[in-house]
């Protein structure tokens, strides 16, 4: 028997019995781990309060053997708040839906329980600290997490240089089979031209221009949004179900 504390991000919650959870983190060190909270479902309980999506807290676990995640879920015994995010998030619907969406990529792309990914981590509460200050619109947000979600797990999309002979860019074609831009001599069935703004769009968005994304017009940021959605569906085979609800104004 052993105890782990970890920080992490809360995913998703699941009703266990009458007064239980099944709480999914996505934590600094473990990556994702479901674990067991006890009572939290009880109008009492101040435990289960910081127990909500969005949270960031300071987590104890209590495992039966040696690894925190074996054959039976662990139990969360103890939580202090980091960082209550979902205050300023759930009262807002882009804002709602734009960290529902980032709560579920983090969590596909997480599907191996147990095993760290410090990176999609940090940018999970790095997307959620920026939209619960409202720095900038949500959907863009939402956009460029997905964005850089994609990199860190090896699917960075290319938007200058083609994606299959590295001729410099700008390239006119899209493809996300291909990796990105893509030449006129690469081009392959399904491709498409996108707007030069568009493309534009998503390369300020995944090297951390927002000067240009914020001044990008909406028609530039609705095709950008587009694109952004037929990559991450293409590397995840099937898409996320929280985007239909996503604002793209």
């Amino acid at each position: 028997m052993s105890l782990f504390r970890d920080d992490g991000i809360v995913l998703r919650t699941q009703k266990l019995g009458e007064a239980d959870r099944i709480i999914t983190f996505l934590t600094r060190g473990h990556g994702r781990v479901r674990a067991v909270a006890r009572g939290v479902r009880r109008t009492k309980s101040k435990f289960g309060a910081r127990l909500e999506p969005f949270s960031h807290v300071d987590v104890q676990f209590f495992a039966r053997g040696s690894e925190l995640v074996g054959r039976g879920l662990p139990l969360c015994t103890q939580s202090e708040t980091i960082a209550p995010y979902g205050g300023a998030i759930v009262t807002d619907y882009a804002r709602y839906t734009a960290g529902t969406a980032m709560l579920e990529t983090a969590e596909r792309f997480t599907d191996h329980e147990g095993e760290p990914a410090v990176q999609q981590y940090l940018l999970l509460v790095g997307g959620l600290r920026t939209l619960a200050r409202g720095e900038h619109a949500p959907h863009l947000i939402l956009d460029a997490f997905l964005l850089r979600s994609l990199a860190v797990n090896g699917y960075a999309p290319s938007f200058d240089d083609c994606a299959k002979c590295g001729l410099d860019g700008p390239n006119r074609f899209f493809s996300v089979a291909a990796g990105g831009v893509i030449c006129g001599d690469c081009r392959v069935p399904g491709s498409v031209v996108p707007s030069s703004e568009a493309v534009g769009l998503l390369s300020a968005l995944l090297t951390g221009d927002w000067g240009t994304a914020d001044a990008c017009e909406a028609r530039h940021v609705r095709e950008g949004s587009g694109l952004v959605s037929a990559y991450l569906h293409w590397h995840l085979e099937r898409g996320l179900r929280s985007l239909r609800y996503v604002e793209k104004n």
